[in-house]
């Protein structure tokens, strides 16, 4: 049975608020850039000043729900002046009572908050200094703070979205600090994240590529109660591909899924997820659908944003007919 109030499927977009999620500021490889990478890496590398433009967000918000849209997943990251650890922000970063008052806007429009804090080593740049501490006494000392913190600021909310994607070397080779967890401790500090999410009755979400290549330990070690995502972006969707076998995987062994899209690359992507997924994960474990941009939130970027929802727009027609 879906958790979501009245059995609604989730219909959901992923927001930046803080972008610092890649490589550092002064990020600049000698070695190893693929042609075309430069571009990439200039749009992700970090900054010290918000990227965030508020009339596009409240334009964002204004579309998702004449589009039917009923979730925006907020990827926090150095974008709140947290009380707990104020030096994370950077220079325009929200006050805790601007995000309370955003949040209780998002309400108002039907719209469900859910908070996103990435903690894959491949991912938080936002952490500053702490990026480099991690699986230290130090580093779960912060991480505990900011989720109890953002529980609080969140009012319990009803997922918490943990990321932990794309922890390996091969991520990283643009970043001038590189670390990965391993083994034991890669499961380590997941626990602990999941365990800390769990202790204000909220439950947690990841991607789910470790899958990928992992499947053994994955349905050996992951719990049952953290939903997944796992995300495939190309245009054939192929039971050969192992991006696409993941989604009957997980509903092989039970797990919940929001299964994502992007149009990132491919504008049909996300109307070509929800055409496989609806058809072959059971409607109690089929969560819903989330939509990613992978782009800051700023004007430049706004006919992108715009267009990911008119595609989610779409999907949801899709759906409701084939639910007919």
């Amino acid at each position: 049975m879906s958790i979501i109030p009245g059995g609604k499927m989730i219909w959901a977009n992923l927001i930046h608020l803080g972008f610092n999620m890649w490589e550092e500021q002064d990020a600049q490889p000698l070695y190893g850039m693929e042609p075309g990478r430069q571009k990439i890496l200039n749009i992700r590398r970090s900054q010290p000043y918000l990227r965030f433009d508020e009339g596009l967000w409240d334009e964002i918000l204004q579309n998702m729900k004449k589009a039917g849209m009923n979730m925006v997943v907020i990827d926090l990251g150095e974008g709140v002046q947290y009380e707990s650890h104020p030096e994370i922000a950077v220079k325009g970063s929200w006050t805790v009572k601007k995000l309370k008052e955003q949040l209780k806007k998002l309400r108002s429009m039907g719209i469900e908050p859910i908070p996103k804090m990435n903690f894959s080593t491949t991912h938080d740049a936002w952490l500053g200094k702490y990026s480099r501490c991690v699986s230290t006494d130090t580093y779960y000392a912060v991480c505990r703070d900011l989720i109890d913190e953002v529980c609080y600021i969140f009012e319990k909310p009803r997922f918490f979205h943990l990321g932990m994607d794309e922890e390996t070397a091969n991520h990283q080779r643009f970043s001038l600090y590189a670390v990965m967890r391993q083994h034991n401790l890669w499961w380590h500090d997941l626990y602990f994240f999941i365990n800390e999410v769990e202790k204000h009755n909220v439950k947690a979400w990841v991607w789910s590529d470790y899958l990928w290549h992992h499947p053994d330990i994955f349905f050996k070690k992951m719990p049952k109660t953290v939903v997944q995502s796992n995300w495939y972006y190309g245009k054939v969707f192929n039971k050969n591909i192992g991006y696409v076998k993941a989604y009957l995987e997980l509903q092989e062994h039970g797990y919940q899924q929001i299964p994502t899209g992007s149009n990132w690359s491919v504008k049909e992507n996300f109307i070509k997820t929800v055409s496989y997924c609806t058809s072959r994960i059971s409607r109690d474990k089929l969560l819903g659908f989330l939509q990613t941009v992978w782009l800051p939130t700023t004007k430049k970027f706004r006919r992108k944003h715009l267009e990911a929802i008119k595609i989610v727009s779409e999907g949801i027609k899709y759906f409701n007919r084939r639910k007919k």
